[in-house]
């Protein structure tokens, strides 16, 4: 189906705000095919300010009123014991309080910006989806990761080109317990990265106390050159600091 003809068919819709390529081009879309849309953002723990910044500042440039609220991601112990399903308990309490908070402005629907790439069975948060009655609209029509970046860029958001940033806690090896004192150092490690000019890259923990560096080839040559800032910011926070060739 066609995504125009298919939002048309809720006239009143809240979106799960990532501030991401994908959700950002639903909110869009939603806004495009006339309904009344609200954008809701959960922030917690796994959630960097940056996203935040941009999905306020996306939500502002087309006009759609955004709702920010809290969430303590480590009040659920199945969270925080980290298991390989971790994603199913974080996205179900994300997703339970955006319920929530939406119907209480009088919107029965919520929708996500899953696409037709996201694989089920690697993505445990989507059976939240399903058991919480939450539409995928982009996954629906069969709109892929590279569809929603071409439209994106068609409709002027400045999303379209953005790398695709999995939250905080999926530094974090299966099994290693989440802290909030962990998730502060790898926030304050991939924030100090971005300063540098890196933009594609993820943090994650070696544990007990060290930290990977993974970045795709073409940023390979950027951590030569700053090899010793990188050190110097990284060390502070950990004890040992290796460089992974594989981006996953």
């Amino acid at each position: 189906m066609i995504l125009e003809d298919y939002l048309k068919q809720y006239p009143r819709v809240a979106v799960a705000f990532s501030g991401g390529a994908d959700s950002s081009y639903l909110l869009f879309a939603t806004r495009e095919a006339g309904c009344l849309v609200s954008a809701y953002f959960i922030k917690s723990q796994f959630q960097p300010m940056f996203e935040l910044d941009d999905a306020i500042k996306l939500a502002d440039s087309i006009g759609v009123s955004l709702t920010v609220a809290s969430l303590d991601a480590l009040c659920d112990p199945e969270v925080v014991k980290n298991p390989p399903d971790r994603c199913y308990y974080c996205k179900k309490a994300i997703l339970s309080k955006l319920k929530k908070i939406s119907l209480e402005d009088g919107f029965s629907v919520l929708c996500d910006g899953s696409n037709a790439d996201d694989d089920e069975t690697d993505r445990p948060g989507m059976r939240a989806l399903r058991e919480l009655g939450v539409i995928s609209p982009l996954r629906d029509c069969g709109l892929t990761k590279a569809d929603i970046r071409r439209l994106s860029e068609q409709a002027g958001l400045f999303t379209f080109n953005k790398p695709s940033y999995a939250c905080l806690a999926t530094r974090f090896p299966t099994g290693t317990t989440i802290t909030p004192e962990l998730l502060v150092k790898v926030e304050s490690a991939e924030s100090k990265l971005f300063e540098m000019g890196f933009s594609d890259f993820r943090v994650r923990l070696l544990p007990p106390c060290g930290a990977m560096l993974q970045m795709p080839a073409c940023g390979w040559d950027l951590v030569a050159a700053r090899r010793s800032e990188i050190l110097e910011a990284m060390s502070p926070l950990f004890d040992r600091v290796v460089l992974d060739l594989e981006l996953r």
